[in-house]
């Protein structure tokens, strides 16, 4: 089955850089649209990022000028570059696709991975 894997969260001190990616694996056709959401402590999941697969993005106010999103679309692959962090970007992350395996179209998603941004 299709399987999307995070990789790269960790702790950084304030002002830091991390960069977090996401592998997708299985019987896939086309993959459109990629992305990433975080969900804090006892808060909702919020949208961080997205990127088709012609390279158009959009970005959440909070994270604009500061992450930066891009994919390898042979590999599959989607990645976030967090630059400026702030605690308030502390979160687990999830990388998100919309996979075809060619008998139907969904939405997967990862486990996450966790941010921590603390001096």
């Amino acid at each position: 089955q299709v399987q999307l894997v995070e990789s790269g969260g960790g702790l950084v001190q304030p002002g830091g850089s991390l960069r977090l990616s996401c592998a997708a694996s299985g019987p896939i056709v086309r993959t459109s649209a990629m992305g990433w959401y975080r969900q804090g402590p006892g808060k909702q999941r919020d949208f961080v990022a997205t990127i088709t697969s012609a390279g158009s993005t959009v970005y959440a106010d909070s994270v604009k000028g500061r992450f930066a999103i891009s994919r390898d679309n042979a590999k599959n692959t989607v990645l976030l570059q967090m630059n400026s962090l702030k605690p308030e970007d502390a979160a687990v992350y999830y990388c998100y696709a919309r996979i075809s395996t060619g008998t139907m179209t969904n939405d997967y998603w990862g486990r996450g991975t966790q941010v921590t941004v603390s001096s």
